[in-house]
């Protein structure tokens, strides 16, 4: 059984705090300030600025890559009226 999506406010501002996390440590990792790997941390700093909020994301809203696909999927139109036999 599908368990409907949570509209409260609350789950509105984790959404977006989760979003903000992701913008933020995206810019960090861009701009070099943090490197994505180092000798004494390995791979934690891109896994906390990038991989953890995407997790998060994705927890919160399950069909969220589904929806992303779609709008970058082109529509096909179609072609009413034409009969190829």
């Amino acid at each position: 059984m599908r368990t409907p999506a949570l509209s409260s406010p609350h789950h509105q501002r984790l959404l977006g705090a989760a979003v903000l996390w992701l913008l933020g440590g995206g810019a960090l990792l861009l701009s070099t300030l943090v490197p994505a790997q180092t000798d004494l941390l390995g791979w934690t700093p891109a896994f906390w600025l990038v991989g953890a909020p995407l997790i998060v994301l994705l927890a919160l809203e399950p069909s969220l890559p589904r929806q992303l696909l779609a709008l970058c999927r082109p529509r096909r139109r179609m072609v009413r009226g034409v009969a190829w036999h």
